[in-house]
């Protein structure tokens, strides 16, 4: 029996319908990656967890959540970690859009690497088209190069990348096969 959807998780290769001569295609899915805003530094006597956005952060996630809503397909959920300024960029940005996309918040994002990240897209659900991430430097930098072999030496505080991936289900996900449509960041304009 023919696997059921219309590509390999293993291989990646498009499965032929029932069909003969017919490959359906799938929906791709987009994926919006942002590093949080600007925050102040760390304090002595502050938690790490704890540390808000600065001035500077919040007029920043301000603009981006502004630029995002200006493109089609906002994101139907954005995954955050609940960190102070991961969690008031996400705010922010989600915001921005109309009708505003759920936030799930989820403490293994804080801090997270690139397999971690990876790990939060496979438990999405495949009715998502597109869903955001909202985290930390560096996983989210290396998240995005093992994805899309970007070349980006660092994202910026406030970087938003967007990737597509031909997949119609999240567990689909894997390195090296998503494209580059965007990498914008507040100082890029």
């Amino acid at each position: 029996m023919p696997f059921p959807l219309p590509m390999d998780a293993n291989t990646g290769e498009w499965i032929q319908s029932r069909r003969p001569g017919r490959v359906k295609p799938p929906v791709p899915k987009l994926l919006t990656v942002i590093r949080h805003a600007n925050s102040g530094p760390h304090r002595p006597g502050t938690n790490d967890f704890d540390r808000p956005l600065d001035r500077r952060g919040q007029r920043d996630a301000l603009e981006m959540g502004r630029r995002l809503a200006e493109l089609p397909d906002p994101p139907s959920v954005l995954v955050a970690s609940p960190a102070q300024r991961a969690a008031e960029t996400a705010k922010t940005i989600a915001a921005s859009f109309e009708p505003e996309p759920e936030i799930v918040w989820d403490r293994a994002l804080y801090l997270a690497g690139a397999d971690t990240l990876l790990d939060t897209l496979f438990g999405l659900d495949p009715a998502h088209t597109h869903a955001a991430l909202v985290g930390h430097n560096p996983g989210i930098t290396d998240f995005v190069n093992c994805m899309a072999n970007a070349g980006i030496e660092d994202v910026p505080s406030c970087g938003v990348i967007r990737l597509q991936l031909a997949i119609d289900d999240w567990r689909l996900a894997r390195p090296m096969r998503a494209s580059l449509i965007d990498f914008d960041y507040p100082k890029r304009r």
